[in-house]
């Protein structure tokens, strides 16, 4: 893997052309070294700080906590490939200094990048340690390589890793996630019952609810030793999503039952099993429990609160939560009024949240915006508005149409011949 020549922010700064005047004597102390670095807050100084560190010989030295730091900086900078470049300068680099490169580019989203690094490691002599399973392992989670997590997982299991309950949750979360079914219950099966943590139930539980495995999903979870708000929430949020939206409400008195206290999400669960059943009073009672336990109506909740009055056929309630949030700064929020408004007949009102939103808030509207725009047009026989928004957003925003956009475009272009 090579960093990007001809570039100044790439370049390990040569020693002969710094200045000294701005740092102590050119042989600082490591701790000297750390304190410069701590106190850093551009990547131009932290490239000046290690033209330092090199010139005094601590860098080659294998001090752990400097490499760590730069390493760390490099990251918090975006400056993964100088990252590389301080590991290079190192003289047989130890899996430590390694571990940390391969975990920044998987948290910088360069997960391919961290795979390459643990292959480029592995192709170096370099011992794998109990950390750097894991940090490859995420990075396969991140970038979809099911085989290269197979592949590590026995690696790590010749390592003598395979009572490891961590990596065991991070392999099956990768199966789970891309779809490897049996796969991921046969590593859930093999962990034994005492090794077992509360994650790798909820990871099991959450993964089955993602396929659509209800009813199995339900059976682990009535079979695990102790329940929690995740695993509990988890649940919910399955049946909210599944054809059985009353079990969520059944659930959650369970759930009161054993005095696990609800979460926001718990609550959010609760409001979208309210929209599947369209049963009015049950979502006010759900509104009540949130206002009455001191919950915030934030982003989350609030925006499902106003999702299920308007699919309760509450509009005006949908509105009051709306006015009554503190916070709006998620699009998501904005598109249910939207959408509210212009099915319920406000097709006037929803076009004018519409622009307030634009003129009074830096959200970038997406795909779902337009699609409650593009109904409101419709619903008001607004078709010149409902040409000139779609054209407006995707040159404006960069959205992506999809084909119910291009089908409103159609009615709006037929209707205005």
């Amino acid at each position: 893997m090579a960093a990007t020549a001809g570039s100044s922010s790439s370049v390990i700064p040569d020693a002969s052309s710094l200045r000294s005047r701005n740092f102590p004597s050119p042989n600082f102390s490591s701790s000297e070294a750390l304190l410069c670095l701590h106190r850093c807050t551009s990547f131009n100084q932290m490239k000046q700080i290690h033209g330092r560190i090199i010139r005094s010989g601590l860098q080659q030295h294998q001090n752990q906590l400097i490499v760590a730091r730069l390493i760390r900086l490099c990251s918090s900078f975006g400056k993964l490939d100088y990252a590389y470049l301080v590991l290079e300068r190192i003289e047989d680099p130890t899996s430590f200094s390694w571990n940390l490169l391969i975990r920044a580019h998987t948290e910088n989203g360069r997960p391919v990048k961290a795979v390459l690094l643990y292959n480029l490691m592995i192709r170096r002599g370099v011992d794998a340690d109990k950390f750097t399973f894991p940090f490859a392992m995420k990075a396969c989670l991140a970038s979809g390589f099911v085989e290269k997590a197979r592949e590590l997982y026995g690696f790590a299991v010749k390592r003598g890793m395979w009572r490891d309950v961590y990596l065991n949750n991070l392999l099956m979360a990768v199966y789970f996630k891309y779809g490897a079914l049996d796969d991921a219950l046969k590593v859930f099966d093999k962990m034994p019952r005492h090794n077992k943590t509360a994650v790798s139930w909820t990871t099991a539980i959450a993964g089955l609810l993602r396929r659509g495995r209800v009813d199995h999903a339900r059976k682990l979870f009535d079979e695990m030793p102790r329940r929690n708000v995740v695993s509990f929430t988890a649940m919910i949020n399955g049946y909210a999503r599944s054809e059985k939206p009353e079990r969520a409400f059944e659930l959650f008195a369970r759930m009161q039952r054993e005095d696990v206290t609800p979460n926001e999400y718990t609550l959010v669960g609760l409001a979208m099993s309210c929209s599947r059943l369209g049963i009015l009073e049950l979502g006010h009672r759900v509104h009540e429990y949130a206002t009455g336990n001191g919950f915030e109506i934030g982003p989350f909740l609030g925006t499902a609160l106003i999702d299920m009055y308007s699919k309760c056929g509450s509009p005006d309630h949908a509105k009051r939560v709306f006015e009554g949030m503190e916070e709006r700064s998620s699009a998501a929020t904005w598109n249910a009024m939207i959408t509210s408004l212009g099915i319920h007949g406000n097709g006037e009102e929803a076009l004018s949240l519409f622009e307030e939103m634009e003129r009074t808030t830096n959200i970038e509207p997406d795909a779902f915006t337009l699609t409650g725009v593009l109904a409101a047009c419709l619903q008001t026989n607004n078709v010149e508005k409902g040409i000139k928004y779609f054209y407006h957003m995707i040159n404006r925003y960069g959205i992506e149409p999809v084909p119910e956009h291009y089908t409103y475009l159609s009615r709006f272009q037929s209707e205005s011949r």
